[in-house]
């Protein structure tokens, strides 16, 4: 393969929009399709060719990226692309499928002849946009040169954690990371939520927490999304958050470890969904500390 490639983008929500535009800006060719056309079409305009079906967008391409909802969304997606794949291509999969599905991808991989990247991103949609994820990636050592100049082109930092793709040592970190970020983002909404149902101006909390160990810039970020009313476009919406938060619920269970925090927080998520909220960032799981939709 040459450092131009023929790429194949599967979803363009937040996440695989972005990285479809960062692909082509870097000189790529991107074909890029999504259950809902009309999504996609914007991204004509970067240059990305927009398709009808899965295997068109597939079709001769050298790598096949996947950004879909979760592992199962993945797998049915690469099967309606099956007729058109190309044997020896690079499948970089990159949706937060956990830690089953992994295999169930990397089965589908082996069987048509695919070389498997498990390859979950770290970021949201700024740091998407700007070309700037953490790329957390398993997958062949002989097979790494191909596909870096996707990875180069969608992130910063790319961090290799093993050699099988389907052992799922990327995806388990990912949903560690994950369930850090979801576990802050409940603790940041239930302290907004409590200092002004006891009349406590937030700022006094920020500023008691000012530079020291208890302060943290993702707190101030979160919190500034919901006083300032900037809860849309989500950099990581509620729906797609609640989501891995089950994943994480589920990997703890079945390596026996009980996960409380994750498990509350699954629901606060999914309640914030059912007022309304699904489509906005993940802050917005504030709502859910009220009975009635705020």
């Amino acid at each position: 393969m040459t450092d131009q490639l023929t790429v194949s983008v599967l979803g363009t929500g937040i996440m695989g929009a972005a990285m479809a535009r960062n692909l082509a800006r870097a000189g790529h060719t991107v074909r890029a399709w999504n259950r809902t056309r009309s999504k996609a079409e914007p991204l004509t305009s970067d240059g990305v060719h927009v398709v009808d079906t899965p295997a068109e967008a597939v079709r001769g391409a050298d790598v096949v990226l996947t950004m879909l909802y979760d592992g199962p969304a993945a797998l049915e997606v690469m099967r309606e692309a099956a007729p058109a794949l190309r044997a020896g291509a690079a499948w970089v999969q990159s949706t937060t499928a956990g830690i089953e599905a992994i295999g169930d991808l990397a089965a589908f991989a082996r069987e048509h002849d695919l070389v498997f990247f498990d390859a979950p991103v770290l970021g949201t949609r700024q740091p998407a946009e700007a070309g700037r994820l953490t790329v957390l990636a398993a997958g062949p050592q002989t097979g790494r040169d191909a596909i870096a100049p996707v990875l180069d082109a969608v992130g910063a930092r790319t961090v290799w954690t093993g050699e099988d793709g389907g052992a799922g040592s990327a995806t388990r970190l990912k949903l560690v990371a994950n369930s850090w970020v979801i576990a802050a983002t409940a603790a940041a909404g239930e302290v907004l939520a409590l200092s002004q149902s006891l009349d406590v101006d937030p700022n006094a909390f920020f500023d008691l927490i000012a530079g020291g160990p208890l302060d943290m810039g993702y707190l101030r970020a979160k919190t500034g999304l919901i006083l300032d009313d900037r809860l849309s476009p989500a950099q990581f919406a509620v729906t797609t958050a609640a989501k891995d938060a089950r994943l994480i619920v589920e990997a703890g269970r079945e390596n026996g470890v009980r996960l409380d925090v994750a498990a509350a927080s699954a629901e606060r998520l999914e309640r914030a969904a059912a007022q309304g909220h699904g489509d906005e960032d993940m802050a917005a799981a504030y709502f859910a500390s009220f009975d009635e939709n705020a």
